[in-house]
């Protein structure tokens, strides 16, 4: 697809798409300039970039979540934070099942725990 056709999709701005790509956030076009085409990875790095800023995320930390090699820490409560693996960001996989799993698993873990009156 065209940048008109991208931008149709994806109801960003031309401004935005370039910023994207310029920052990082997804990769540039196939094609280059003339004949610039844009696949499913770039829908999926602008939906993932817009869901992040959706959660309150700015730029900058977006960045580093993407760029991370060991993982990202995200604190649930004071007691629990969950490693989130990059790859799983960068993937747009739908948080959904993964939400429920991470509550089944926590379930478990606190109705095996001995103190698990909280």
């Amino acid at each position: 697809m065209n940048i008109r056709e991208l931008i149709a999709a994806t109801q960003i701005t031309e401004r935005q798409v370039r910023y994207l790509i310029s920052e990082g956030f997804m990769p540039p076009p196939e094609g280059g300039r003339a004949n610039a085409s844009y696949g499913q990875n770039h829908l999926d790095a602008i939906q993932r970039y817009n869901r992040l800023r959706d959660l309150g995320f700015p730029p900058a930390a977006i960045k580093l979540m993407l760029e991370a090699k060991e993982g990202i820490p995200f604190p649930v409560t004071p007691d629990v934070t969950l490693i989130i693996a990059p790859g799983l960001l960068k993937s747009g996989a739908d948080p959904e099942p993964i939400a429920a799993a991470v509550q089944s698993l926590l379930k478990a873990i606190l109705k095996e725990s001995p103190d698990a009156d909280r």
